[in-house]
């Protein structure tokens, strides 16, 4: 798997799923360390996490709610829960994401 982490974190699972990660599980929460290579998209889908993210290498284009958004290298974003989007790379583009379970 491509991506720019640690040793420590390359060590981790890694994620079964529409795109490469590394998984660590938490109480109420996975965090993912992805990797995109340039060209891949994501198409409209929806979690039932709340997810909170932050770009460490690249680009992410990010589309929810009609509007597109480019989330660059240090900057933070958030997905609520059940909200539709969808996610394009145009370039190499590594990120931590926290997904947190809902409380039931």
């Amino acid at each position: 798997m491509s991506g720019k982490y640690p040793n420590r974190i390359k060590s981790l699972p890694l994620y079964d799923g529409r795109f490469d990660a590394y998984k660590l599980e938490a109480k109420d929460s996975d965090v993912l360390f992805a990797s995109y290579p340039a060209g891949t998209s994501i198409p409209l889908h929806s979690h039932d996490t709340d997810n909170h993210g932050v770009i460490t290498r690249g680009e992410l284009i990010l589309t929810m709610n009609g509007v597109e958004n480019r989330i660059s290298t240090g900057e933070w974003y958030h997905v609520p829960a059940h909200v539709a989007h969808s996610a394009r790379f145009e370039v190499e583009t590594d990120e931590v994401e926290f997904w947190f379970k809902e409380s039931t």
